[in-house]
């Protein structure tokens, strides 16, 4: 096995080249975090993402999860927290990534989640983890604008179903570990229609909103949400009461934002 590191001001990632010549992607940000990978590729195949352009290529297995860390611990970096939010979507890989869950938990990491929801049965599982934060990937709350942006994912109702259902019992201080991803991309999912009924969602569980800025990928049509825009989306959510958090300074860059990372970035280093 062998380890290969990007450096961009603070953000590290890392790819692991494994003895069937496959690669996996974790990224290490803000000082103390380790995004790690679940699959190499990703069969959700999410129309916005480089993750999954190929679709799966193979699951990884519980030791491959795990050794994203401990390369990463023998390389030096500081990690406290980890969160299943690179490549590959963690419920496919349900099995393996449940036992390395509960590993890094023995270690003492704080362990969190992003996710679709697909599929349904392994959400609600997931959702009685004991984890330090979970965040649904709706992206769209549109029926069909999210089937597009999303085709193999649950329905949205479905999903809100369970999701509220599981959240209706929790307390205040509980329900701060969740929250509702939404990547704003120009022109599909930013209309004053659609912003207002992600505020009501969003009202309507008590929960926040990671509003994520689309980072443009070659080969995919979609486009960078413009600052003014961004903001403007921000302070609607804001008005209508709904705690919003923004990307980072590590997500906005290049190969750090949602649906960024890619097997194949090997092939634009120099080894």
């Amino acid at each position: 096995m062998k380890i290969v590191k990007n450096i961009q001001d603070g953000l590290n990632n890392l790819l692991e080249i494994y003895v069937d010549n496959h690669t996996i992607e974790s990224v290490h940000y803000r000082g103390d975090t380790l995004c790690v990978s679940s699959q190499i590729g990703c069969p959700v195949r999410c129309s916005f993402c480089a993750s999954g352009m190929n679709g799966l290529i193979r699951n990884l297995s519980t030791d491959e999860i795990l050794n994203q860390y401990f390369l990463a611990k023998e390389d030096g970096l500081e990690i406290r927290n980890i969160a299943f939010a690179g490549i590959g979507e963690p419920l496919l890989n349900w099995n393996n990534v449940k036992e390395a869950f509960f590993k890094f938990k023995e270690l003492g990491l704080k362990v969190s989640f992003y996710t679709t929801g697909f599929p349904l049965n392994k959400f609600e599982q997931l959702l009685n983890l004991p984890h330090n934060g979970l965040t649904l990937s709706l992206h769209s709350v549109l029926e069909e604008k999210r089937k597009d942006l999303i085709p193999k994912g649950e329905t949205i109702q479905n999903l809100l179903n369970v999701f509220g259902n599981h959240l209706k019992n929790l307390s205040n201080k509980k329900r701060k570990l969740y929250s509702i991803a939404y990547l704003l991309i120009y022109n599909e999912n930013d209309s004053d229609e659609e912003i207002q009924k992600l505020a009501q969602i969003a009202k309507d569980l008590n929960v926040n909103v990671s509003l994520l800025k689309y980072n443009e990928i070659e080969g995919i049509p979609y486009k960078t949400t413009p600052d003014e825009k961004y903001e403007e989306v921000f302070l609607k959510l804001r008005k209508e009461g709904i705690r919003v958090t923004l990307s980072n300074k590590y997500r906005t860059r290049k190969i750090g934002g949602c649906g960024t990372l890619m097997i194949n970035r090997l092939q634009k280093q120099s080894l």
